[in-house]
């Protein structure tokens, strides 16, 4: 299981890839920091995936983000689960 990604779920539909990545970054080093957008759309889903420099880092920032207020919506953050094939 990767240690280092992150689900963000309750995200602005206004909130952007870098809005996401500098409030990420007040936890720790972000590697990289991705809003899924609708395919048809292009219009953000309202979630998006953090991966954190390190295993410390992604638990920082789940302790910072999780149930916390972002753009007037509360977010949920925790270990993104794998893909199942």
């Amino acid at each position: 299981m990767n240690e280092t990604k992150l689900y963000v779920g309750g995200l602005s539909y206004r909130c952007s890839n870098a809005e996401l990545r500098e409030a990420f970054e007040k936890a720790g080093a972000v590697e990289d920091a991705a809003i899924v957008l609708d395919r048809e759309t292009q219009r953000s889903r309202g979630f998006g995936f953090v991966t954190m420099a390190d295993a410390a880092a992604a638990q920082a920032a789940i302790e910072m983000w999780h149930e916390q207020e972002h753009m007037g919506r509360t977010l949920i953050v925790n270990l993104a689960k794998p893909k199942s094939h």
